[in-house]
């Protein structure tokens, strides 16, 4: 890395920091690439803890130049957000963040939630925090507004109206009931409310229904007078918190010992339409300027609304000025960045503030609760099942098919009481015809433990890093979804592989039994008991992820048999979709043209694929 010292440019632009694997651990940007990464091999960069951990574990550089400052402002960000960096700041699970997607690239529009955000010409409000209240808030726009619901990217015509249409709760363009323009007024309402700007579509929807009722459409007005009321109702509830009666972000933060709680208030018209909170991880040896800064990138990067103003409690100096252009250039109007030090938004600074630090409390309050619950779980459980100490690390297994076909098992890992999903596994059943739990529930431990064994050999004679095996790590505790049956199948699993030392027990559903190995009697712990509680919502995981698997291998079996179904569409064409969709799901989507285009396809089979799946 010092050979690089002298060859970096004085330009603006990112470097990453790598470790030893290859890895990303850190990323950057700077004006001056030369003199912002030669600060980090000076003496006043030692005497900061965690950038001295990371570059006791660098190990290579790279750099990439930019144009200007704003454009290594957004690199940065992407690259933050795609590699997570361990020594960079970053939203706790920012990928699982809910969103409310408004489909504008569609004919007629949906409103739906979703966790991806895309670049395909839809509006997404968010990230929200609270699934809940991003339900609640789905619920009232299609209790308000009159849009479809329907699954199709385009609704597929019919001769007479859902239910939905009757009840007034979709304009029926399936069924020719209302124009284009007509449904694009009902989505600009839903954009309205979604920006905060209710005062607008009020006055919008007072206007029309009036209308209305001078052209004598009674019926029209009335289906007016009703959303409009709703949307009263709404505003009703907002607080008045500026009288400028202008569009602003407030941010604020409290800090705990390795994370901090960001809250922001949302001000639209100069009203609090709501508020969201975000927790950020390694934020222990940072200034409460530099976690700001770090949280305005990351949460700036896909919001859809940028208001005029963004006021936050500090921000670092030399980054107001960057980030200024960076969120002008997003909104597409001047955006003002400013740190309030008296009067009515400094108040309103201090109150989200608290708003904040009263969050992190119950965060971490639940936390201490909930890790405590936990610990008493296990230890009972421990004395329970006679094991010599609390169960680390639990493994559950669960069988699923339908009469023998498609069967699957599942393999759900909790450690420290608490689900893993990054180690859940899954297998399909090879070698069991017909509906054998016992027989499936011993070749699924049986390959969960050969390979187990085999990668452990491995990883102990330096042929496969621990990154690399994904089964060397063995149980303290093997739980199987059944009873005596299934439990007797599983141990014969592990002690076929030589591990029949690990304790093994059953779970029955219905009395809730615990069956151990040469205990005739199964073991019954009251409903109120913790360590029941615990093993329960290890068997209710594992049983979801395998009934999921097995619907998935399910579901495609049977899309795939609905191909043969369609007249004129023989093994040939129907390789040849599959071959250029990928799957029947994609086919299902398709439109007219693109499967015309699809070779040894042509307008009539087209026509009979296109039509079978709107039917």
């Amino acid at each position: 890395m010092r050979e690089k010292l002298g060859k970096l440019p004085d330009c603006p632009g990112v470097y990453l920091y790598r470790d030893g694997d290859g890895k990303i651990i850190y990323v950057g940007k700077a004006v001056s690439l030369k003199n912002r990464v030669r600060s980090y091999f000076g003496a006043a960069a030692a005497k900061n803890p965690k950038v001295r951990a990371m570059m006791e574990r660098a190990r290579d550089l790279e750099y990439i130049t930019t144009d200007s400052e704003v454009e290594a402002l957004i690199l940065e960000s992407n690259l933050i957000k795609e590699h997570r960096p361990r020594y960079n700041v970053f939203l706790k699970d920012d990928k699982s963040y809910p969103y409310l997607k408004v489909t504008l690239n569609e004919e007629y529009p949906r409103v739906f939630i979703t966790r991806r955000v895309v670049k395909d010409g839809a509006r997404y409000f968010g990230p929200y925090t609270q699934v809940g209240a991003v339900n609640e808030t789905l619920r009232l726009l299609k209790r308000i507004f009159p849009l479809r619901t329907c699954k199709q990217k385009e609704p597929a015509p019919r001769s007479r109206p859902c239910l939905n249409q009757h009840i007034k709760r979709c304009l029926g363009p399936c069924c020719g009931l209302a124009t284009r323009e007509e449904y694009r007024r009902v989505v600009d309402g839903v954009l309205l409310f979604l920006e905060g700007k209710q005062d607008e579509l009020v006055k919008d929807l007072r206007a029309r229904m009036e209308q209305a009722a001078e052209n004598l459409e009674f019926e029209r007005a009335a289906e007016l007078r009703d959303q409009l009321q709703a949307v009263e109702k709404v505003v009703e509830k907002q607080k008045v918190v500026m009288a400028d009666h202008n569009d602003r972000d407030v941010m604020a933060m409290a800090r705990g010992r390795d994370e901090a709680c960001v809250m922001v208030f949302f001000i639209r018209g100069g009203k609090l339409i709501g508020r969201e909170h975000f927790i950020l991880d390694g934020t222990g040896e940072m200034g409460r300027d530099e976690v700001i800064t770090a949280f305005i990138k990351q949460y700036y990067l896909q919001a859809e609304f940028i208001p005029r103003e963004v006021l936050v409690e500090d921000v670092v100096p030399g980054e107001i000025e960057v980030l200024e252009r960076w969120l002008t250039e997003k909104r597409g109007g001047r955006v003002y960045l400013a740190r309030p030090q008296r009067g009515e938004k400094k108040q309103l600074v201090d109150l989200v503030g608290r708003n904040a630090l009263l969050v992190l409390q119950e965060v971490e309050a639940g936390r201490a609760a909930r890790k405590e619950d936990l610990r008493k779980a296990l230890e009972e459980l421990a004395g329970v099942l006679d094991l010599k100490a609390p169960p680390r690390r639990l493994e559950c297994y669960d069988i699923s098919n339908t009469q023998g076909a498609e069967p699957v098992a599942s393999m759900v890992v909790f450690e420290e009481g608490k689900p893993v999903p990054q180690q859940y596994r899954r297998f399909k059943i090879k070698t069991v015809a017909g509906p054998d739990d016992f027989a499936s529930m011993r070749e699924a431990l049986g390959r969960r433990f050969a390979r187990g064994r085999e990668e452990r050999d491995l990883v102990n004679t330096g042929q496969m890093s621990t990154k690399q095996a994904k089964f060397h790590r063995l149980p303290d505790l093997v739980v199987v979804d059944g009873g005596k049956g299934q439990l007797s199948s599983a141990l014969a699993a592990l002690e076929g592989q030589g591990f029949g030392h690990i304790p093994i027990c059953g779970l029955a559903k219905e009395e809730e039994l615990i069956f151990l190995p040469g205990r005739p009697e199964p073991v019954r712990l009251p409903e109120s008991s913790p360590a029941l509680k615990m093993l329960q919502r290890l068997r209710d995981e594992a049983h979801r992820f395998a009934v999921t698997y097995h619907r998935r291998l399910r579901g495609k079996r049977n899309l795939k048999s609905m191909l043969e179904e369609i007249e004129g569409v023989g093994a040939k064409r129907r390789k040849e979709l599959l071959r250029v969709f990928g799957s029947v799901e994609k086919i299902r989507e398709a439109e007219l043209e693109e499967l015309a285009a699809v070779p040894g396809m042509n307008r009539r089979a087209a026509r009979a694929v296109y039509d079978f799946f709107r039917e």
